[in-house]
């Protein structure tokens, strides 16, 4: 969720460092890992540039865009029970 709400919030593309800097406190593994199931389920895009050093941004994807609403409700209600 975390992932998703900050390339949402980002507003468009994100290079791997600058998203793992918005991140905080988050391994170079988990984050590739992640991103990789993210794009596998098409939530997210990955755009490479061939050139060197290698260039790749990350972006959401319409599938990911529709999922922020639906993520907005379960926080919402999460927020609610903790009341």
């Amino acid at each position: 969720m975390k992932i998703l709400y900050t390339l949402y919030i980002y507003g468009g593309p994100i290079r791997y460092n600058e998203l793992k800097r918005q991140l905080g406190m988050i391994s170079f593994k988990t984050l590739s890992n992640t991103l990789k199931e993210l794009e596998k389920d098409s939530l997210i895009r990955r755009k490479e540039y061939p050139q060197v050093p290698p260039k790749v941004e990350y972006s959401l994807s319409e599938r990911g865009l529709s999922l922020i609403p639906v993520m907005d409700v379960i926080c919402d209600w999460g927020e609610r029970q903790l009341k």
